[in-house]
């Protein structure tokens, strides 16, 4: 990978590094930020070593960025809200990844009209958890997007993903335990099979906060019910294959499988 270049930066922003030295990301306190969630999902998600990969929900172009570690193939990001695309585009420019990373601003609701049906070898999602009025919206709009299900549901978001998928394809998603029922009944109604699952507990003694999904259109059920990730250990630290994530050379969390194309 070529050396990264000086970003353009407007007011508020500042130019982070990923997990690793070689990737640069913008980010702004005025805008959703990346978290762990994910850099999780960029790691667990099922992806080919060729042909066509999208990000929906694609926020800052976090996972696209941290996916041209993995993979030589053509990645498309979609995002709604025109300023963190803006973002995001700029940080593509700055690593030097336009050949590789395409961002389209616009709505995932309608994207297969213009992206295709059945385009994509595999898609990646990290959607918002929050139904319309759980919780208290955030005054910040970007935030609110981002947390809540303003611009899309999750049944949403799974009719967009069996649309632009292939047969065979690959869905990877990153959420909340507590919506995991509403989650595979979602992606059953459009044909997508949930393949894998791995549950991310903050420590070996706490419940789940994050649960890993991955599915596969038009497939039978047969489910995989990976090894819990644990994110600290008992000193409080990262757990070590946390570590390896995110200081090591680990690319790709146990359990995940290329896609062969």
């Amino acid at each position: 990978m070529e050396a990264s270049c000086k970003p353009v930066l407007y007011d508020n922003e500042r130019y982070d590094y990923l997990v690793t030295d070689e990737l640069g990301i913008i980010q702004s306190r005025e805008v959703f930020s990346f978290s762990m969630d994910a850099v999780l999902l960029a790691r667990f998600a099922g992806v080919p070593q060729h042909g066509r990969i999208l990000d929906l929900c694609s926020g800052n172009g976090v996972i696209p960025l941290l996916l041209t570690t993995r993979t030589q193939a053509q990645i498309d990001g979609v995002e709604i809200q025109p300023r963190l695309a803006d973002m995001a585009r700029r940080s593509v420019q700055s690593n030097r990844l336009e050949e590789r990373i395409h961002i389209i601003e616009g709505d995932l609701r309608e994207y297969h009209r213009t992206g295709g049906y059945g385009t994509y070898d595999a898609i990646t999602v990290n959607p918002p958890y929050m139904p319309p009025l759980a919780g208290d919206h955030n005054r910040n709009e970007h935030y609110a997007i981002a947390r809540h299900e303003i611009h899309c549901t999750l049944q949403d978001v799974a009719a967009a993903c069996a649309r632009l998928v292939r047969t065979g394809g690959r869905v990877s998603m990153v959420h909340r335990p507590s919506r995991l029922a509403e989650i595979f009944e979602a992606l059953r109604e459009v044909r997508l099979e949930p393949k894998r699952l791995r549950f991310v507990h903050p420590h070996a003694s706490g419940e789940a906060n994050m649960v890993l999904i991955e599915a596969m259109r038009d497939a039978k059920p047969d489910l995989r019910l990976l090894p819990p990730l644990i994110v600290y250990n008992e000193q409080r630290e990262y757990a070590e294959e946390l570590k390896e994530i995110y200081y090591g050379a680990k690319s790709e969390l146990s359990g995940g499988e290329g896609v062969g194309r």
